[in-house]
């Protein structure tokens, strides 16, 4: 029996309702925004400003990330220890990270659950108080006809804007992956179980990912 189950998700693909149903399936706690409280608590950060930066991360944070400085424009060494200075200095996203990175394993540890989107797949994976074996990870996926559709329909995004905002939220969640982790978003290879939500009903879908995870 799988004990954690994360679920990572394009945006419009009935990811969020899909782990809620498996949850539910299964009687597991589902956790979502509950870890965004969670890391505030941990960080000292506001709820409303993780809510903001997590997955939020700018070509220009990204620049900085490559020439070594952090968020002030403070110059740094291999470390991320600002150069002349006795302690490190993590930009915000950093600090994020950590600490939704530590309630994820708190979470992880106080028993079985599903945990939608924030690398969960990736730090569970490679965390060594985690068994592999209690593990499985999924990604959701769909069509973008789908998603621009979802959008509109269950998010309240204008017809004009769900494209562009179907685009814009993935290649977020695709750089706030790719950076904070040392696998590919949304690549087969790091996933147990890939699967098309614009193919399958919702229902079908959650169903056949509790039937994987109760077989162990």
């Amino acid at each position: 029996m799988k004990k954690i189950i994360t679920i990572s998700r394009e945006y419009g693909s009935g990811g969020r309702v899909i782990g809620q149903l498996v949850a539910k399936e299964l009687g597991y706690n589902f956790y979502d925004k509950e870890i965004i409280d969670m890391a505030a608590q941990e960080s000292g950060l506001s709820a409303d400003f993780i809510a903001k930066t997590e997955q939020n991360i700018s070509s220009a944070w990204l620049y900085n990330l490559l020439l070594g400085t952090s968020y002030a424009g403070t110059s740094a060494n291999a470390s991320g220890q600002p150069l002349g200075t006795h302690s490190p200095v993590l930009p915000l996203a950093d600090q994020v990270f950590n600490a939704q990175r530590k309630t994820i394993l708190e979470l992880a540890a106080k028993g079985p659950c599903v945990i939608l989107g924030r690398c969960a797949d990736y730090i569970l994976s490679t965390a060594e108080e985690i068994s592999k074996a209690d593990l499985l990870n999924v990604f959701i996926y769909a069509d973008m006809e789908a998603k621009v559709k979802n959008a509109i329909e269950y998010y309240g995004i204008p017809e004009k804007d769900a494209y562009k905002t179907v685009v814009q939220v993935d290649k977020r969640r695709a750089n706030h992956y790719n950076t904070f982790t040392e696998n590919v978003w949304g690549d087969r290879k790091n996933y147990d179980m890939l699967i098309n939500g614009s193919a399958i009903p919702r229902e079908k879908i959650a169903q056949m990912i509790a039937d994987v995870a109760k077989l162990g």
